[in-house]
């Protein structure tokens, strides 16, 4: 799989060891990737940069990857979601894609899959 040039995918999760391995697993592919623990900070960062894809977690303490999602819109209309969580739950997947998000997976997910979403969002 080729990376995009200068195309960074962002990465919002509140779990450390979470974010270490997606960041690796991207990074491996090529990608450069910016992680953020805290999604009120990647929300005032997508005000003034370009975030051209980003990988949100679902269940986070501090706000849902859904309403993230849901006020990233507002900010970035343009920006591709990918959606991931530890918990299925079809309400959840079906409010994330019609919401627009251009996939969505439950962990544990395969790798190659999950880097084929990555590479579809990026090149939309």
């Amino acid at each position: 799989m080729v990376a995009l040039p200068n195309e960074t995918i962002y990465l919002v999760d509140d779990d450390p060891g979470v974010v270490t391995g997606i960041s690796r697993l991207l990074s491996s592919a090529g990608w450069p990737v910016q992680s953020f623990g805290d999604p009120e900070e990647f929300l005032l960062h997508a005000r003034s940069h370009d975030v051209p894809v980003v990988v949100l977690d679902v269940w986070m303490p501090l706000m849902s990857g859904l309403e993230v999602q849901s006020r990233l819109k507002q900010i970035s209309p343009k920006t591709r979601v990918v959606v991931f969580t530890g918990r299925e739950n079809a309400l959840v997947r079906g409010t994330a894609l019609k919401a627009g998000a251009t996939a969505f997976f439950a962990k544990p997910f395969d790798d190659e899959e999950f880097l084929s979403a990555i590479c579809a969002a990026a090149t939309l």
